[in-house]
């Protein structure tokens, strides 16, 4: 096995493909990335057995061969090359041999044979997204999925592609987002639960891409197709929860108010709420905000006027400052809407204007008991 490849090409796959690698891997084959050339291709793939991810690069080999080669330490060496190509060629001593134009560094190798088989997708469903709406759906929703291992279904983002639009939705019973595009569409209703890891690693490489990203998936897998990378994830098996059901449809009281505005007012009193609760307390009266926070605990306490528009009756309401805090920080509108009913029903979140006249985005965050 010989062949040629681009130092900073093969180093931008490798460092993509190590987002999948784990510290603590129980085989020892998962701390490999597999090399596998054929028709002057090289195909390289990192895998912790729930996902694999997989570039295709363009070489110079004159034969088709495969081979599992150290992950960290090939990105450790090729980190230290300038651009240039370089020439890997296999020793009889069960070695590997890079050539650059500096030197020779020699490697052990493991036998492809050990490295974990890609999972086939058999009868798959398929749909096509823009990479951008991908990446905002993903950016959107995923800090609203949960971490209750008894829950696994919500650990999660929820897919949802319909004759209507694409919908992704992600809770933890605290929170819930949904993200919402009606010019991506689908002729069949088709549902599944992606994981968090593929789904940060699909948002880290998805970020300043413009193209189309194929997706394939059956009841048990997905598959994610674009430039010259392939992902191959297990679903989360389980039937999401109807959150439809929890999101109020009557909310007569809209409070219309500068985002950041808002935000540096719920970072700053979250300091001085009690930290079990983080609660703090919002009073609307007129076209006057006043928020307020209480730690009983350490005698602190602090309070903020703001200015908004209001329609609706006098409320108070208590939020989860932190809750709070990390859905302002997800929309990127310059102001932002909050729809209430009661004090004991969830508040809802939405930008005052979309970045798409085809996205939706509403954003729930459940109450806390205010102490009398």
């Amino acid at each position: 096995m010989k062949f040629i490849v681009s130092s900073s090409k093969l180093l931008k796959n490798i460092q993509v493909l190590g987002g999948i690698l784990n510290t603590n891997n129980t085989l020892p084959i998962l701390d490999y990335f597999l090399f596998e050339i054929s028709n002057n291709k090289l195909i390289v793939t990192a895998s912790d057995l729930e996902t694999t991810l997989s570039a295709e690069l363009e070489i110079e080999s004159k034969e088709d061969s495969s081979i599992a080669l150290p992950a960290k330490l090939l990105i450790d060496t090729l980190k230290t090359f300038p651009e240039q190509p370089l020439t890997f060629n296999i020793l009889e001593n069960s070695t590997i041999e890079i050539s650059s134009s500096h030197g020779k560094y020699a490697l052990a190798y493991s036998s492809a044979d050990e490295f974990p088989q890609p999972i086939k997708i058999t009868d798959p469903s398929k749909s096509v997204i823009s990479s951008k709406v991908l990446f905002n759906a993903i950016n959107t929703t995923i800090f609203a999925s949960g971490n209750d291992e008894l829950r696994p279904v919500m650990s999660g983002v929820f897919f949802q592609f319909s004759n209507e639009g694409s919908t992704f939705v992600a809770t933890d019973a605290h929170k819930l987002v949904r993200y919402f595009r009606s010019d991506f569409k689908s002729d069949q209703l088709v549902e599944f639960i992606m994981p968090k890891k593929p789904l940060n690693l699909l948002k880290n490489i998805l970020q300043n891409e413009d193209l189309n990203v194929n997706i394939e998936f059956n009841e048990s897998n997905a598959k994610f197709t674009f430039s010259n990378l392939c992902l191959i994830c297990r679903l989360i098996e389980g039937k999401y929860p109807n959150y439809e059901a929890v999101i109020p449809k009557e909310n007569p009281n809209v409070l219309t108010i500068d985002r950041s505005m808002f935000l540096n007012s719920t970072k700053r009193l979250s300091i001085f709420s009690n930290k079990t609760t983080h609660q703090i307390r919002l009073k609307i009266t007129g076209n006057e905000l006043l928020i307020l926070a209480e730690d009983l605990d350490f005698s602190n306490k602090a309070e903020e006027r703001l200015v908004c528009n209001y329609e609706g009756e006098n409320i108070e309401i208590g939020f989860n400052s932190r809750f709070l805090a990390e859905m302002l920080s997800n929309l990127a509108s310059d102001e932002i809407k909050l729809e209430l009913s009661l004090p004991n029903r969830a508040g809802i979140l939405t930008p005052l204007v979309s970045s798409s006249k085809n996205e939706k985005i509403t954003m729930l965050v459940m109450p806390v008991m205010l102490n009398s």
